[in-house]
């Protein structure tokens, strides 16, 4: 117990003084690092539905889209431009605390969630993926054209001068100067974006050894068995929509103030692709998998940069870096699941009978 106490305590510390350590390299690094987390945040969500439930859900961007949008009507001047009574009622702007953001953008997403959930619960396997893709693509068409008649989204000029993130009187958009130590504001959002990953995490792992994660797995083994043993089904299977919708909408949240701009070319099917190969490049349904799945995907594109551009230069600009960038990636996740097919970290196999020893009758 000691020992994993200790082991805890150093890890804690390693986190939370890496980007100290690795600002002194520039902002651009901390900045991936805490994009990394963002995507953590997202794996883990989409884990409960695809992991946990065994729902393939291809639309899961829409609600990181749902919470991002969210974020950024409550904290920009475009709300107040679009209708004025709102500036009347809130003369000061809403500046939206983030005790008041994160059960928003959960709730908010958690609606979604139940709302696609809700007409495919007789579906599986590529028939819910297509209906999932569909809701998806309908949000992401809805946020680039809801601009008329009423602008609401600013359709695909997206949204601006977006508030950062206010915690306890704290802007995190604003460096921190304890000391003569000067803390970025960067460095501010990944450790709120760190400590949102392990509260998620153990949020998770409690989930997975709960009655309610006993279920989810009952439902993703065998439906019909789950149903016989007097599951109900369908409110599990809702519950799983609306449970990894909420960490969606809180992501989408977070990128909002994190980026100070959100626009629907954010949230594309690609976006979708990469999270769903994240869950199951790491491992599907076994936290640790889905952690190193979520930071690897998330930092490659940034390292391959580093790589294809000599590349791109060996060949005399022949080959564009971007297009080399995307190859490598797909080379290098195809390599992977060649060697590794049930991902890098698998959930350890439960159910099957010890090997019978050699010499026993």
């Amino acid at each position: 117990m000691k020992n994993k106490l200790v082991i805890f305590l150093v890890c804690a510390v390693a986190l939370l003084a890496l980007p100290l350590f690795v600002q002194q390299f520039g902002h651009g690094w901390v900045r991936i690092m805490a994009t990394a987390l963002l995507y953590v945040l997202l794996a883990l969500g989409l884990n409960i539905i695809v992991g946990y439930a065994g729902l393939l859900d291809l639309g899961y961007v829409a609600f990181y889209a749902v919470g991002a949008y969210m974020y950024a009507l409550l904290a920009s001047p475009h709300l107040f431009e679009t209708f004025p009574w709102i500036a009347q009622m809130f003369p000061n702007g809403l500046h939206t605390p983030i005790w008041l953001v994160v059960p928003l953008a959960a709730a908010l997403a958690a609606c979604a969630g139940i709302l696609l959930g809700t007409p495919v619960l007789k579906l599986r396997g590529d028939y819910l993926a297509i209906v999932t893709l569909g809701f998806g693509e309908i949000i992401r068409v809805f946020m680039n054209n809801l601009e008329h008649p009423i602008n609401i989204t600013n359709g695909p000029r997206g949204l601006d001068r977006i508030d950062p993130m206010t915690m306890f009187g704290l802007s995190l958009g604003k460096p921190l100067v304890i000391g003569g130590f000067t803390i970025a504001p960067v460095t501010l959002y990944y450790w709120l974006f760190l400590a949102l990953v392990v509260g998620s995490v153990v949020l998770c792992h409690r989930l997975e050894l709960s009655r309610i994660g006993r279920a989810w797995m009952a439902i993703r083994e065998d439906e019909i068995a789950a149903k016989a043993m007097g599951i109900n089904t369908r409110n599990m299977k809702l519950l799983a929509f609306g449970m990894g919708a909420t960490f969606g909408g809180v992501a989408g949240s977070m990128f909002a103030a994190f980026q100070t701009f959100v626009s629907p070319e954010s949230f594309s099917l690609m976006e979708s692709v990469m999270i769903v190969a994240m869950v199951v490049l790491g491992g599907m349904g076994h936290l640790p998998g889905v952690i190193l799945g979520a930071l690897l995907l998330a930092a490659l594109p940034e390292v391959l940069r580093y790589v294809a551009g000599p590349l791109q230069h060996m060949t005399d600009g022949r080959l564009d870096a971007s297009i080399l960038r995307q190859l490598l990636i797909a080379l290098a996740m195809i390599v992977i699941m060649l060697l590794r097919p049930r991902g890098l970290l698998p959930p350890p196999e439960h159910g099957k009978a010890a090997p019978t020893p050699s010499g026993a009758s």
